[in-house]
């Protein structure tokens, strides 16, 4: 499972309520705390960097609110915030990408900083950008850049530095929405779903041509979780499209038929996740799939399969999943390694390891991570969090080993 790991490390500055986050992450993580505690926040900044590559960084910013609602503020002054994702490509080769953007008057904003290294400084392609201008890099030849955007946007243009962005952009961050999802949709590009389901006919007709059994994993997963539902499909009405789902109904001899519009909550959320984590194919694979709260709007005797299907999933994809379900975690078997413990202190997201008598506690099988959750036990390791504080790990240093 260790292939599947895109991200391997992320550090966070004062990015919303995270003062500050130093972490690695596994194949499959779960990020555990009660709600508000600032879970979605971590996933967001990772949800960031591909907003602000993959469209611009002004419209990254300004979709959550404005530099102000980005950014932390320490004591009532204006902070600056940054972000460091070190990342492993599929190609084998190791590398950081990292940013930080500073805070100016009037909620101007600007590129203070802004790597991006593949295998070394020397090694391998990196460029390294200090307020709009380039210090120095690998390249011969490097596109112009400007203090209010990042440069990898330009520099995916070059060969070498096209695998960093291609592999950024290919993340997909969900927080459901089964009102969308069950709206007449038009038909959109369905490669990868979009964040709240918007696209779902369009991925699940895009999964039937190009990858019928990636469907057929679907439809067996989301009866193991609904077991009243016995498959869907794309569904074209007029010049829109919805799906058609197929569930047993009492005294039926064949299965009924239902529109989306019909279905219940619980099962297009259920749909939604399954086709989050099983929507890699032959034309497109997400490198990092993170889904808030699963098991939301599902039944509790649902979380053993619900588990499963994300276990299967991070065998290709990685992971990550906000969540404050007993049930979701009531197995013995989950890497007690998986598991980050976010809390909320003074207002401001802590995000570490669980401390060392809740992972003897899991590695000896004693209780569960559900058990602990339910006796409020997944406590955070505050021995990281002091060393955290008192040193700020660096945005623009060497690759962690």
């Amino acid at each position: 499972m260790q292939d599947s790991i895109f991200i391997q490390r992320v550090v966070l500055r004062n990015f919303k309520s995270i003062g500050c986050c130093d972490v690695h992450l596994k194949p499959l993580t779960y990020l555990v705390g009660q709600n508000g505690a600032g879970k979605s926040n971590f996933l967001d900044a990772l949800h960031f960097v591909r907003d602000a590559l993959a469209g611009s960084l002004d419209s990254a910013i300004n979709e959550r609110g404005g530099l102000n609602d980005v950014r932390r503020r320490s004591s009532g002054h204006p902070t600056h915030f940054g972000i460091r994702l070190e990342f492993h490509l599929r190609d084998g080769r190791d590398g950081w990408y990292a940013f930080e953007i500073g805070a100016m008057p009037n909620g101007v904003y600007e590129v203070r900083h802004e790597e991006c290294v593949i295998t070394g400084i020397g090694k391998g392609p990196f460029f390294r950008i200090d307020k709009g201008k380039l210090r120095d890099g690998s390249e011969a030849v490097f596109p112009v850049v400007t203090e209010d955007r990042l440069a990898l946007v330009a520099a995916s243009g070059l060969t070498a530095f096209r695998p960093v962005f291609d592999a950024l952009t290919a993340m997909g961050f969900y927080n459901l929405n089964p009102k969308l999802m069950r709206d007449l949709q038009k038909p959109q590009d369905g490669r990868l779903l979009k964040s709240v389901g918007e696209n779902i006919a369009s991925v699940i007709g895009h999964l039937e041509r190009s990858a019928p059994d990636r469907v057929k994993t679907i439809r067996e997963y989301l009866q193991s979780v609904v077991p009243m539902v016995h498959g869907m499909e794309r569904k074209a009405i007029g010049p829109m499209e919805t799906l058609e789902f197929r569930q047993k109904m009492a005294g039926a001899k064949h299965p009924w038929k239902f529109l989306a519009q019909n279905m219940s909550d619980g099962t297009l959320r259920a749909l939604g996740v399954m086709t989050a984590l099983l929507q890699s194919n032959i034309d497109y694979s997400p490198t990092v799939i993170g889904i808030e709260e699963p098991e939301t709007a599902l039944h509790p005797a649902a979380s053993a399969a619900l588990r499963e299907v994300l276990v299967h999933a991070a065998k290709e994809t990685q992971v990550l999943v906000t969540s404050h379900s007993p049930d979701l975690l009531d197995a013995l078997d989950i890497d007690v390694d998986s598991i980050l413990s976010v809390v909320s202190e003074g207002g401001e997201t802590l995000i570490t390891r669980l401390d060392e008598a809740s992972r003897q506690v899991l590695r000896d099988h004693l209780f569960s991570a559900g058990e602990l959750l339910r006796l409020n036990q997944l406590a955070p390791d505050r021995t990281v969090i002091e060393q955290q504080s008192a040193i700020q790990a660096d945005l623009f240093g060497q690759l962690q080993q």
